[in-house]
């Protein structure tokens, strides 16, 4: 969501946005940070100390993206602050923008292009690079998730809730553990940046890489089916299901714990309103 720019960091950002007055400059405020556009860098502001922690990891897996040459532009670190009073982490400005909420205008283009980026994103799996300097989703991912949802978010959901959420649990711990495929682990529509191309548009870059890790493509597959409707869901998931047929369901799996997933971070982050929000459904 867009935000006001914040006022006890201005003089941090005029200083890392020289070129970019106040009045230029586009403020989103996400889960876990206030990112800060100008023309052409880009300032993250960790929202919680636990973001901040996580910035120079952040860092590290943006530069092994950009060494092994993913198929896909993403941010390069190019300033790091990350002891001072106020972490920050400045990168370069990835072109282009989000398609619009809802269904796109293009159907066929918007599915080639992210049938292209899952495509790109498994086969960049298999990098040497990558393979060294990436995290692997961990095999009890699934099993310690399904601890913090029940140890921390159970106590605050009706008996109803709880339900709902063990049937979600239940569904993803049958899922096979997997490691072959580059995982963004965040690839909502707001994070796939596109850019003309005649009259179909193409993507252009994929930004928030903070969930990177060597994992199931079925992940990202979730990601993708949430963001413009069931209609280019369908086209994309048929299509990579004709190289990994069980894709489909390991992502309808996946894309069920979703607001869970939302409502732990938010939880372990101290964010009152994300934990909220997450768990409207199971109240």
């Amino acid at each position: 969501m867009d935000a006001g720019e914040p006022d006890a960091h201005r003089a941090l950002l005029d200083r890392l946005l020289p070129g970019d007055p106040p009045g230029r400059r586009t403020v989103r405020r996400g889960q876990f940070h206030t990112v800060v556009l100008g023309a052409e860098r880009v300032v993250c502001l960790p929202r919680t100390a636990a973001a901040a922690a996580r910035l120079p990891q952040r860092a590290a897996v943006l530069e092994a993206l950009a060494a092994a040459g993913i198929g896909v532009r993403a941010p390069v670190p190019l300033e790091r602050g990350f002891g001072g009073a106020t972490p920050f982490l400045v990168l370069d400005r990835v072109p282009g923008a989000p398609l619009p909420d809802g269904p796109p205008a293009a159907p066929a283009a918007a599915a080639a292009g992210y049938i292209g980026l899952l495509e790109a994103l498994a086969d960049a799996g298999a990098a040497p690079a990558l393979r060294a300097a990436l995290p692997r989703d961990p095999a009890d991912r699934w099993a310690r998730f399904a601890a913090g949802v029940r140890d921390g978010l159970a106590p605050l959901m009706s008996p109803a809730g709880r339900r709902r959420a063990d049937r979600e649990l239940e569904a993803v711990a049958a899922l096979p553990h997997r490691t072959d495929a580059l995982v963004h682990g965040d690839l909502g529509a707001e994070n796939v940046l596109w850019t003309a191309d005649g009259d179909r548009g193409r993507v252009s870059g994929v930004v928030d890489w903070d969930g990177a890790c060597l994992g199931d493509p079925a992940e990202d597959a979730a990601a993708v089916a949430v963001g413009h409707g069931p209609d280019l869901a369908e086209r994309v998931l048929s299509a990579r299901a004709r190289t990994d047929p069980g894709l489909p369901a390991r992502a309808a799996a996946i894309r069920g714990t979703f607001a869970l997933q939302q409502a732990l971070a938010a939880l372990r982050d101290g964010d009152a309103a994300e934990l909220a929000d997450g768990l409207a459904g199971y109240r």
